[in-house]
């Protein structure tokens, strides 16, 4: 039985820096850091996101530069995002499964610059499709899951051949993780990792990002026949069940701060790897917050990533993952 006050003083410990550094539970450190990039088509580009302060999207050489960066900087992991052009986008995302494609192109570079860097893709169509959607759709605008399916798998394909380490279907069609690992063995990538968007919510929060894959203003309707709806946790502990049942090495819950009890939840189920994505709306928010002089960033930015490593996370990935990888090495 704990002693009683004043025997018992609580702040005892926390007392002193070095004090409370020593007693510190949760520990953060760039090695934690998921640094997701946009890429865009061109040479010597650099496009400021206008929803995204403080975030572009990068030509190939662009993302190259900021790989070195990220090394030095000890991040472990950069995440893919293309900005398809306009007239390369279909129905059918046909463009996805382009082995020479926006996407493919920035893994060899990024892989022949900076080798020991960590690549995760995104496995999803809409950032290929003129609709906006994930994946493909019948003429009532209903999602197609198996056909869609079978597309992701083709997409995981070409990037895993061109350098990708970890593969992340995004899509939440059902099934589709298995597809891809047995796609994956049987291509001789036995080293290829998964990380499912296994509990993927139909949130709010993505706007800025569709700006910054050029996806918002094509989207028709809404995602929530695909997406999990945010009132529910039960379904997403089946959701990842079914994924690490089909191969997946990893999960991920997005988005991340209104979904901690769902990290926490999924971690004391699996023991797992969990992951989780401080998404568009969440780092926007920050940084309003920092220009209405309502927050300063630096402690929003650290707050913040604790909290998901406190809720069970392995990491994060975060727009704000150079700044605070540049904190956390001061």
């Amino acid at each position: 039985m704990s002693a009683a006050y004043p025997a018992l003083r609580l702040r005892r410990t926390r007392a002193h820096g070095w004090s409370r550094r020593l007693h510190g539970e949760t520990v953060l450190t760039p090695a934690d850091l998921i640094w997701p990039l946009f890429i865009a088509e061109g040479e010597g580009v650099e496009e400021p996101i206008a929803s995204l302060p403080g975030v572009s999207r990068w030509s190939v050489d662009g993302i190259v530069a900021r790989a070195r960066e990220a090394r030095d900087l000890g991040i472990p992991c950069l995440a893919l995002f293309p900005n398809t052009p306009a007239g390369l986008r279909t129905d059918d995302g046909r463009e996805a499964l382009n082995p020479d494609n926006l996407m493919c192109r920035a893994i060899r570079a990024l892989k022949d610059a900076v080798p020991d860097m960590g690549v995760l893709t995104d496995v999803a169509l809409d950032p290929y499709t003129s609709h906006g959607h994930d994946g493909l759709v019948d003429r009532q605008g209903y999602v197609l899951n198996d056909a869609t399916a079978a597309v992701l798998v083709g997409q995981a394909l070409v990037q895993a051949e061109a350098g990708a380490d970890i593969i992340a279907p995004s899509d939440m069609m059902d099934g589709r993780v298995g597809l891809i690992r047995a796609a994956l063995e049987a291509g001789g990538h036995h080293n290829v990792q998964i990380m499912a968007y296994a509990a993927k919510y139909a949130s709010g929060f993505y706007g800025p990002f569709r700006d910054a894959v050029g996806s918002r203003g094509l989207l028709k309707g809404d995602k929530k026949t695909y997406q999990m709806d945010p009132a529910n946790a039960e379904e997403a502990l089946r959701e990842v069940a079914a994924d690490l049942a089909e191969g997946a090495d990893s999960v991920m819950v997005k988005p991340g701060l209104p979904y901690l009890d769902i990290i926490l939840r999924v971690k004391r189920e699996f023991r797992i790897p969990v992951f989780a994505y401080q998404v568009s709306g969440e780092y926007a928010m920050i940084e309003a917050s920092v220009a209405a002089g309502a927050g300063e960033r630096d402690g929003l930015v650290l707050e913040t990533l604790l909290a998901f490593k406190r809720a069970g996370c392995s990491g994060v990935l975060t727009y704000h993952a150079a700044h605070a990888a540049r904190l956390l090495g001061a």
